[in-house]
């Protein structure tokens, strides 16, 4: 029994400490990359379900070491659909940033569903080849979340989540393997299945950009997910040319929410989300016209226009009364000798 006893107290020493609170960790745990090759790692998020903990948003920091680059970023699975800052990549810092949430948390894994569906992001990893002429190559890569991230809970205060950080660590082959392995550039070039279709909803806050109207848009792409989107307001005078069809038409890159530049709110607004292989789709809205006002451009033309009618009618009433006074310096001999 003592030995019994003993033994037990071992194991439990031995035991990693259980974990309470959320937890983001990077996925797979452990991999093998050889030189070239590239490997699609995972952030996810954990809740403590036991306790109800639900999480709304999550501010990431990822970092990596110098012998593994980060090529690329995927959002298609992410259970996050509200985006303060995407994944952006620093090669300088070697670090990864993003910032997400979503709406009424994320509780952890539902009931009855076989997947574990709790992806932030993904983050394409590839294994630089070696380089001619240099030294020996590291054989290992850590890539790791860092313990400055922080995630809040869906409470009504926004209150700090305790956080549990794990990282995950890569073995680099010495050399190429017997053929490139390049999931990723295998995804991209197989996708030809557009961004799911989305609406464009129209905006004003006296709080919020002050007073402007803007629109809020929001897609998703379950292949390799959205890269970017663009908008372009087209006055409703040049509907009939076509214009926003053009390989030239002047898209302008953006993030929702968006300002409107045209505040009248004369123009059609159309954005553009485009994946990462190039599929595109474009969603349209049309403002209603008890919303439209005059625009600064019609409000200079009108006036111009005012100007110009003014100035006809008064450069005519000069005219009139020059020709009659004329007129009537004409015709005064005419009486004179008639007396």
């Amino acid at each position: 029994m003592p030995t019994l006893l003993v033994t037990l107290s071992v194991l439990f020493l031995l035991l990693p400490p259980a974990v309470f609170g959320a937890s983001l960790y990077l996925d797979p745990a452990t991999a093998t990359l050889n030189r070239g090759d590239s490997l699609t790692v995972a952030l996810r998020l954990d809740t403590d379900e036991a306790a109800g903990e639900c999480i709304n948003a999550v501010n990431a920091v990822i970092t990596y070491s110098e012998s593994i680059q980060p090529v690329d970023y995927s959002l298609g699975n992410s259970i996050f659909s509200l985006w303060v800052e995407p994944p952006t990549i620093d090669k300088e810092r070697r670090q990864i940033t993003l910032a997400g949430g979503i709406p009424n948390g994320y509780c952890g894994r539902i009931i009855g569903d076989p997947r574990l569906s709790n992806i932030i992001a993904e983050i394409i990893f590839r294994s630089p080849g070696l380089q001619i002429g240099g030294g020996a190559a590291a054989s290992q890569a850590v890539i790791a979340v860092s313990p400055s991230s922080t995630v809040y809970l869906n409470d009504g205060t926004g209150a700090l989540a305790p956080l549990s950080v794990f990282p995950s660590n890569i073995s680099l082959g010495p050399s190429a393997g017997p053929a490139l392995v390049d999931t990723w550039r295998e995804a991209v070039a197989n996708d030809d299945i557009p961004p799911r279709e989305f609406s464009i909803t129209l905006a004003v806050d006296e709080k919020a950009f002050n007073g402007k109207y803007f629109i809020v848009f929001n897609t998703t792409d379950k292949e390799t997910g959205i890269s970017h989107y663009e908008v372009m307001e087209e006055p409703l005078s040049s509907l009939g040319a076509f214009n926003w069809g053009r390989g030239d038409a002047p898209w302008t890159p953006a993030r929702s929410p968006y300002v409107l530049t045209d505040q009248s709110l004369n123009s059609v607004i159309r954005v553009r989300a485009i994946d990462k292989a190039g599929n595109e789709y474009v969603a349209v809205y049309i403002p209603e016209a008890s919303l439209r006002t005059f625009s600064e451009h019609q409000v200079v033309v009108y006036v111009l226009v005012a100007t110009l009618l003014v100035l006809v009618v008064v450069i005519s009433m000069i005219i009139g009364r020059w020709w009659r006074r004329r007129k009537a310096v004409r015709d005064e001999p005419a009486h004179s000798n008639d007396l």
